[in-house]
């Protein structure tokens, strides 16, 4: 069981699953969920290596382990504190 942190708020997910749905449930804006448009931008406080790693889309928009695009994020295990 994998967890992850939204601005302090817990959320318990499968290890493996992706972090969009519960991003969009916490009011992280998703607009074109495919990495292009930036919106769902969020920095990761802790736990960067628990997530999947950087995707094309987000190395393009040259982001980094600690700024991350909600859509393309995977929570592999463990836990990982975001904001937004």
């Amino acid at each position: 069981m994998a967890r992850l942190i939204i601005n302090d708020i817990l959320y318990d997910l499968k290890d493996g699953e992706p972090i969009r749905d519960i991003c969009a449930s916490a009011g992280v804006p998703l607009n074109c969920n495919s990495g292009v448009c930036g919106s769902c931008l969020v920095k990761v406080l802790e736990g960067a290596q628990n997530l999947n790693p950087l995707t094309d889309e987000e190395k393009d928009l040259s982001l980094d382990v600690n700024s991350r695009l909600a859509c393309m994020c995977v929570i592999r295990q463990g836990m990982v504190k975001i904001v937004f």
